[in-house]
């Protein structure tokens, strides 16, 4: 069974690079990966607070999170 990843993103330059770097390291026979613009899916703003996300860009992997850098605060994408 594959572990699921959800990486949460703004679009800004910064999180746009952090994707490319993490979609490139996660083994895609071990790991179901989504990728979610929060900018483009507001809805899922509240779904990213639930799992913990507090800045973009960020990696829920197995339910726990990761913050990779800090491009935006999810309270600017509300």
């Amino acid at each position: 069974m594959k572990t699921k990843a959800v990486f949460y993103h703004a679009g800004c330059p910064v999180c746009v690079a952090a994707e490319q770097n993490v979609a490139a390291a996660l083994d895609p026979a071990r790991f179901e990966v989504e990728i979610v613009h929060l900018g483009q899916s507001k809805p899922r703003v509240a779904e990213a607070e639930r799992a913990g996300v507090k800045s973009v860009p960020a990696l829920v992997l197995g339910g726990e999170t990761y913050h990779i850098n800090f491009g935006a605060g999810i309270e600017a994408l509300r």
